[in-house]
């Protein structure tokens, strides 16, 4: 995720990491330099390209902001919702946190490592990634052995819960917490869970294919059938005005696109690992354990 000063208009006017225009270059240079070559023709009356009418384009972009509008609010939304969820995980882990201080202290660290391992998990099976396990081992106290048979189940975060749950029904058991708590603490893992399960739905539902296809080729076609539309009309400017509508147009479809996916390491995606090293100091000074470095932005991009 950038992380950058918003107040400077100039720095906004000029940013180039982590905005979208990498990605459209190539394509915005080519529909620019047709238009530059279009418009010189007509300017200098070489050629007359056959005017296309300027009302059927004018329908296909209001059509086309609609959808690409739609398209947008889709996509945030489930960038956004990606990011209730996880904040709803850090608020549940403090909440946790406070109600496992009635267990004795071995029990409770044995919890509290296992959230951490769960954020861990979680983290790395949104990113198809796994986890460093010389940290891992660090900051949850999990031997190698527990972590190779962690990262052997199909399902590594519900096995983290699991193994939570098991410690409150041996709390419960021996005597250590009543009914009462044991209900009210297992709500916590009920909420874990269902953590998981949204971010597993945002996962693995992107937007239905054919209509980001649908979408993605509309775009390209009006954009590179501008210069012909309004070569005869703007002359030696046709670039100009071509070059703002297609960066505007190709440039929200690109946005949209990579918000989709919420949970990757691009520039705009969310900094899980900057959220998961958050629980880790947050827990293991409750612990008074030594905690490892917050994450530092890197050129302004915090994963």
């Amino acid at each position: 995720m950038i992380v950058r000063d918003q107040t400077d208009i100039f720095k906004l006017l000029f940013s180039w990491r982590g905005t979208i225009l990498p990605k459209i270059l190539p394509p915005l240079g080519v529909i620019m330099l047709i238009s530059a070559i279009i418009g010189g023709i007509q300017y200098t009356q070489l050629f007359h390209f056959p005017e296309l009418p300027l009302v059927g384009f004018t329908l296909i972009g209001v059509v086309l902001s609609i959808f690409l509008g739609f398209k947008n609010s889709a996509c945030y939304d489930r960038w956004w919702e990606a990011r209730k969820l996880w904040g709803l995980l850090i608020a549940n882990a403090r909440h946790f946190d406070r109600d496992c201080r009635i267990l004795p202290q071995g029990r409770r660290e044995r919890i509290i490592q296992h959230v951490i391992v769960f954020a861990n998990v979680l983290r790395d099976r949104l990113r198809h990634q796994t986890a460093n396990p010389t940290e891992l081992t660090q900051t949850s106290g999990l031997s190698q052995q527990a972590l190779t048979q962690l990262y052997q189940q199909v399902n590594a975060p519900q096995y983290a819960l699991s193994l939570i749950h098991w410690e409150l029904m041996q709390a419960l058991k021996e005597g250590e917490i009543s009914d009462i708590i044991y209900t009210q603490m297992n709500g916590y893992i009920s909420e874990f869970s269902l953590v998981q399960t949204g971010c597993d739905r945002i996962a693995n539902t992107p937007i239905p294919f054919a209509y980001s296809v649908l979408l993605n080729r509309t775009v390209y076609f009006f954009c590179f059938m501008l210069p012909f539309s309004l070569g005869s009309t703007l002359g030696l400017v046709t670039p100009i005005l071509v070059g703002v509508l297609t960066y505007t147009f190709l440039g929200l479809d690109a946005l949209s696109t990579e918000i989709e996916e919420p949970f990757g390491t691009q520039s705009n995606d969310l900094p899980l690992d900057s959220m998961v090293r958050m629980i880790e100091i947050e827990l293991l000074s409750t612990l008074g354990k030594p905690t490892p470095p917050p994450i530092q932005a890197q050129d302004n991009n915090l994963l």
